[in-house]
């Protein structure tokens, strides 16, 4: 009875141990396989906005879009390639022309949409921002082939949070912010679109300082480091799947 009992429990054994030997191999399999996939194809990133998607106030390399491809390369993607059409002061409006006159006629892995804040600022109509906002989501989804779940959209950050309002009415301001994204959260969820909010974040620079870049106004790169890593972790596992 012992003998059997022994022998039951060499076979178990063995049997682990050629089960552990198979799956190993699976796993360096599929890491070498990952891994390939990674170097072979590029991951091509379309980043759109504003003052806050080139990161006004902070050096280049600090602004989300460029720290989430440092980011994308550290995870293992090793050709990250990203093109960012933005600049300062842009509305909705802006941003189409500025699509316009960039002539891109090529695909993407991903697009990236924060568009708003002057549309606040200079207090263009609501119903006019949900128009350009759409057109601008549309745009979006084409150079993703259709892919909604390769689109995210930003929310747009509160600046009456900032050093820059000292004196304004901040609570006016955030409430119009908020009724700006609450137009661009309910077009990004009829298409199916990733929606991140930035929003909260930012409203952290009234306590925290460190999030604030120096003209006052925009944020700092530590902040745009927390939006990359979110923009990370959103897009992972659809780029993974490459």
């Amino acid at each position: 009875m012992v003998n059997k009992f022994q022998e039951i429990l060499t076979t178990s054994f063995v049997s682990f141990l050629l089960l552990s030997v198979i799956i190993a191999g699976c796993e360096r399999m599929t890491e070498r396989k990952v891994e390939k996939i990674y170097e072979d194809k590029p991951i091509r990133f379309l980043a759109l906005g504003d003052s806050y998607t080139i990161g006004t106030g902070v050096e280049l390399y600090k602004s989300w879009p460029v720290q989430l491809a440092e980011l994308l390369r550290d995870a293992g993607f090793r050709k990250v390639e990203p093109l960012i059409i933005a600049r300062n002061g842009w509305s909705t409006g802006d941003l189409l022309e500025g699509i316009t006159d960039a002539e891109i006629e090529d695909s993407y892995d991903f697009v990236s949409l924060l568009i708003g804040v002057n549309n606040q600022y200079r207090g263009y109509p609501e119903s006019e921002y949900r128009s350009e906002f759409r057109e601008l989501l549309k745009i979006a989804g084409e150079y993703t082939g259709g892919r909604w779940d390769r689109v995210v959209v930003l929310s747009i950050p509160d600046w009456g949070a900032a050093p820059f309002a000292e004196g304004l009415d901040r609570d006016e301001i955030g409430a119009e912010i908020d009724a700006f994204n609450a137009i661009n959260l309910e077009e990004a969820k009829a298409v199916g679109a990733h929606y991140l909010d930035v929003t909260s974040s930012s409203r952290r620079v009234f306590s925290e300082p460190d999030l604030a870049a120096e003209d006052g106004l925009h944020l700092s790169g530590k902040m745009y480091a927390e939006w990359a890593q979110l923009i990370l972790d959103l897009l992972t596992p659809v780029l993974t799947e490459r």
